[in-house]
């Protein structure tokens, strides 16, 4: 019996891994697991989960895709990805590692802070700092991608070996279009744990034909097969690393509080004091038990020479 009532009550139990049963005045009335498309890709950005849910509010309801991957720059890469296929009526958005697809419905920031606020297994980690070092001007709206592995580069960046890009040195990439008059540009920002790697990288990349390739800091910048080689060089000047030092702000406590350094102040005294009179009173108490079982003066506790001046 409890056997059978497991098996009917797993779709349902399995359904509240990424879905919560409400988001708002939604309430979760289906849950299933999600059709992913070009699985490997999915795979090497680490998802973890992915499902279809149902939610309904009265008469109104709508679908929404969530997926759970292992950190946040899988899911950063997945948004980037996944940002060209939203319906224009939805909505597609990110918190901590996990990505949520809306179909025909965009929630309220209500809605969502719901959502993200009964969501389990959450990894609020910072997000990584390589889409920042894209160049502004002519950038394609749309055409990011993030490189994470081999599978990734192959699908956005077919031009460049994954024995180039070395991702076992822990390489990470962002790939960008870039608009031209002889046509669009791609570029791809490799970034490697240290610029001695950056430099050893670089002279492997000019080697691949059809690549042109620039080093900053730990930063190689790399277009394929660029359609305009001036304009291909005139964006491979305008990366440029800059180290971003982020200062450990010291965090004000209750002692920078001057008011309650003065009542704490007090609070030490009153202590002091307290301690003080329970100690005179415990040692005046014990020499008079002591003179009463004595039944006599008690002797002095000094001896004087009792010398008089003559």
């Amino acid at each position: 019996m409890r056997a059978s009532i497991l098996i009917l009550l797993w779709p349902g139990l399995a359904g509240a891994a990424v879905w919560p049963e409400t988001m708002g005045e939604w309430k979760r009335a289906e849950v299933k697991p999600a059709q992913v498309a070009d699985r490997p890709v999915w795979d090497e950005y680490g998802l973890k989960e992915a499902e279809t849910a149902t939610f309904q509010n009265g008469d109104r309801h709508f679908t929404a895709t969530g997926y759970r991957l292992v950190d946040p720059t899988g899911a950063l890469a997945a948004l980037q990805w996944q940002t060209a296929q939203t319906p224009k009526q939805g909505r597609i958005a990110q918190q901590g590692n996990f990505l949520f697809r809306f179909d025909d419905y965009q929630p309220s920031a209500v809605e969502f802070a719901a959502l993200t606020g009964g969501l389990r297994n959450l990894d609020s980690t910072s997000l990584p700092v390589l889409p920042g070092f894209l160049p502004s001007s002519n950038l394609v709206s749309g055409s990011q991608r993030y490189i994470l592995g081999p599978v990734s580069l192959e699908k956005f960046v077919p031009g460049i070996p994954p024995s180039v890009a070395s991702f076992s040195m822990g390489a990470e990439a962002q790939a960008a279009s870039f608009a031209s008059p002889k046509g669009d540009l791609r570029l791809v920002l490799f970034n490697y744990p240290t610029p001695q790697m950056a430099m050893q990288k670089v002279q492997d990349f000019q080697k691949v034909p059809g690549v042109i390739a620039k080093r900053s800091g730990p930063l190689v910048a790399a277009i394929v097969a660029p359609p305009d080689p001036d304009a291909a060089e005139r964006l491979l000047g305008e990366v440029r690393y800059e180290a971003q030092i982020t200062l450990a702000e010291r965090m004000p406590t209750q002692k920078d509080n001057i008011g309650d350094l003065i009542v704490n102040a007090f609070v030490l005294i009153g202590i002091l004091l307290g301690f003080s009179l329970v100690a005179g009173l415990t040692m005046g108490g014990f020499r008079v038990i002591r003179q009463i079982l004595r039944k006599g003066p008690e002797p002095e506790a000094m001896i004087t020479l009792h010398l008089e001046q003559r």
